[in-house]
């Protein structure tokens, strides 16, 4: 007894096993999407999205988006602009947001999921962005979303507050909401086609009407014709009986269907009649169209679907892949023609396009004629017979297509006014460049010439223009080369890459000097406290030449790190390359947490007793640029033979130290402030000028007075 019992509990335990592993194999075998998490189960704010939602569908179709439901009733979609128009921000990368759309095309909700953007990560508080998208809820698709600039009261245009310094993020990701909500919404016939190829419709022109009789109109395609025989439409349906019950040869006519737009006058009155036509178009409401089907033959193009279901499934219309179907209150009975010499016909119809199909009377569309065949007591195939129309350009007025103007061209023209000065400022610079051995002769003009352009440097280019030039632009520039390069990533932003333009020229013209001594915002900040600490007599710190040349590698060693970090994460280097102080001093104007601006201001407190500190040992961006300078084509410096043997006047004065003691001078360390030159010009101080003066003096003196 009691074995028999073990026994029966042994066979159940094993049939119970083989029910787990029929059933993991069950599940293993099935599609991965099966038990693979919703958006909305992933994402949980879809719930503030839509309020009533229960769940949704998975991310699918063309573009990407899931529909969200409440029961059955669907209440919209969501999708992920990363899969829908993915535009490459400043950092290179697209900014991925969640959206909501109802089923009206109102945008509902934005999240932002990811962004890499460097005045984000950790410069700006990232809740601006999230301010920003929150803007555009409860707005349609449809409206033209202005960033900044004043007020737009024309209707549909809707101004949206920028993102302060930091213009470009905020213009992209305009854009990136605007196109992929429209790109869904047309997509999920939530607005018309036309809204998203943005081509002006065409417009009809009523005040033309040229009397035409049937054939005229017939003749000059105002009217299309579409005619099947029996035996074409069986040749699409071969061996299956046809739905026509009565008998038909191979010559006989399946259906022999004429159609026209009627809207225009040219062609709806003369078909119609004055009459019916002006009552006819005085039903119809803005942007609604209306067509004539008429046909003869054993096959019926209204079929009996409409009777049922109230729509016409046998004919419908198609435009720029947009579907136009006809449900009962679009139809109209039409029997008889009021053209001269039109035939008559066994069924006639006008049907009205709903504005909500956005259908432009200017471009072809199709007329889609299905049928069906029975294979089966309860099932059936079908095809579709298409014929295409096109109304005679007489008889429509196009207007030009907008010029769509590049995000990028768009920054370069709204910065007009920065550009115009940088057009100046910087030809201004070049002249003091190239005229530098007449202008070092009168050491005043030097001083005053650099010091106000210090000042534009700081004061414009960096706090008002924010032309601040980073190490994050170089590994920007290195990772697009590697994985893709593209202007319009650097053309969006108009003053860097003037910037950048001119700094690359005078590399290789004069080398690293002229950005860092000239027109580096934060080295003018740096320079300009060091001649007010040294004005008030705040005394100077110079450290030890071995120390000096041995700390110079620190910014090199730095640029290589950032340069191995960007290779394998372009977000972890733009992180630590906060080892810049520009963003904290220049770009936020020290708007920033405590400790970045007590870094900030660190470095500036230290340049005021040893001048520009920061910049000659930890700046990577002067390292990056000193590496493709040592192509500079010219050496613009002039140095004596007496330099360093045995005059070591400029290496002493040199606040950068970039003179060694032998005289010669370190390009890759030289600021370019032509302090050196001023004193290899000046008979009052360089050595070897005095001493060839006080000769000359000597000789010129009388033999008595020598005497």
């Amino acid at each position: 007894m009691i074995s028999v019992v073990q026994g029966g509990s042994g066979r159940l335990w094993r049939r119970l096993a083989l029910c787990l592993v029929l059933t993991g194999l069950v599940f293993l075998a099935a599609p991965a999407r099966v038990w693979a998490a919703t958006p909305f189960e992933q994402y949980p704010v879809i719930k503030t999205f839509f309020p009533s939602a229960d769940h949704s569908g998975a991310m699918e179709g063309t573009p990407p988006a899931a529909a969200v439901y409440h029961g059955a009733t669907l209440l919209g979609y969501v999708f992920r602009t990363a899969l829908v128009a993915p535009i490459p921000a400043y950092s290179g990368k697209p900014i991925d947001i969640l959206i909501g759309i109802n089923t009206k095309g109102v945008i509902t909700g934005t999240k932002v999921l990811e962004q890499h953007e460097p005045i984000l990560l950790v410069g700006l508080p990232v809740q601006k962005l999230y301010d920003f998208v929150a803007q555009y809820i409860g707005h349609p698709v449809t409206d033209t979303f202005v960033v900044g600039g004043a007020k737009d009261e024309r209707p549909g245009h809707i101004r949206v507050d920028a993102i302060s310094s930091a213009t470009v993020t905020a213009l992209v990701t305009n854009r990136t909401i605007t196109d992929s909500a429209l790109k869904v919404a047309v997509s999920r016939h939530l607005v018309a086609a036309s809204a998203l190829t943005g081509q002006p419709k065409a417009i009809v022109r009523r005040d033309l009407y040229q009397p035409a009789d049937w054939s005229k109109l017939l003749g000059d395609g105002s009217i299309r014709h579409l005619t099947l025989s029996a035996a074409e439409v069986d040749k699409a349906f071969p061996g299956h009986r046809g739905e026509v019950k009565r008998d038909l040869t191979p010559q006989s006519t399946f259906i022999d269907l004429y159609y026209a737009y009627l809207n225009a006058p040219s062609i709806g009155r003369n078909l119609l009649g004055k009459q019916r036509y002006d009552e006819l178009m005085a039903s119809l409401k803005p942007d609604e169209h209306a067509i004539l089907v008429l046909a003869n033959g054993a096959y019926s193009f209204k079929g009996s679907g409409y009777a049922r279901g109230g729509i016409f499934d046998r004919l419908h219309l198609s435009q720029d892949g947009n579907l136009i179907l006809f449900h009962d209150l679009d139809y109209q009975d039409q029997q008889s023609l009021a053209a001269v010499s039109a035939p008559s016909f066994n069924e006639g119809a006008v049907f009205i396009i709903r504005a909500a199909y956005g259908f432009d009377p200017g471009r072809p569309w199709t007329l889609q004629l299905l049928v069906r065949r029975q294979i089966g007591p309860v099932k059936s195939i079908f095809t579709t017979f298409s014929g295409g129309y096109e109304i005679p350009d007489a008889l429509v007025i196009h207007p030009a297509p907008p010029v769509e103007v590049p995000l990028w061209l768009q920054e370069w023209q709204s910065h007009r006014l920065e550009l115009i000065i940088l057009g100046v400022a910087l030809p201004l610079l070049t002249t003091i460049l190239m005229l530098q051995d007449i202008l070092v002769r009168r050491p005043f003009f030097v001083l005053y010439a650099r010091t106000l352009f210090q000042i534009f440097t700081l004061v414009y280019i960096g706090w008002y223009a924010l032309g601040q030039l980073s190490v994050v632009n170089v590994l920007t520039f290195a990772n697009a080369v590697i994985h893709g390069f593209r202007w319009e990533t650097f053309l969006i932003d108009p003053v860097l890459f003037v910037m950048w333009a001119y700094v690359a020229a005078t590399l290789l013209l004069w080398g690293r000097g002229v950005f860092c001594g000239w027109l580096c915002p934060f080295g003018a900040l740096q320079k300009l406290t060091s001649q007010l600490a040294r004005w008030i007599g705040v005394p100077q710190l110079r450290l030890p030449t071995a120390l000096h040349e041995r700390l110079w590698a620190i910014k090199y060693m730095i640029l290589l790190a950032l340069f191995g970090l960007s290779l394998q994460s372009t977000s972890m280097a733009e992180r630590y390359a906060e080892v810049e102080p520009f963003k904290t001093a220049i770009s936020l104007h020290f708007d920033r947490h405590w400790p970045f601006v007590l870094y900030a201001a660190g470095l500036v407190l230290i340049s005021a007793f040893n001048q520009k500190f920061y910049c000659k040992y930890l700046c990577p961006l002067g390292a990056a640029l000193a590496i493709p300078a040592r192509l500079r084509l010219f050496d613009w410096l002039r140095r004596r033979p007496d330099c360093g043997h045995p005059c070591h006047l400029c290496a002493r004065e040199c606040e950068i130290q970039a003179i060694h003691d032998d005289g010669v001078i370190n390009p890759n360390e030289c600021h370019h402030c032509l302090d050196c030159q001023v004193t290899y010009w000046n008979d009052q101080r360089c050595p070897p000028l005095v001493q060839a003066r006080k000769r000359r003096e000597r000789q010129s003196k009388p033999a008595d007075t020598q005497d």
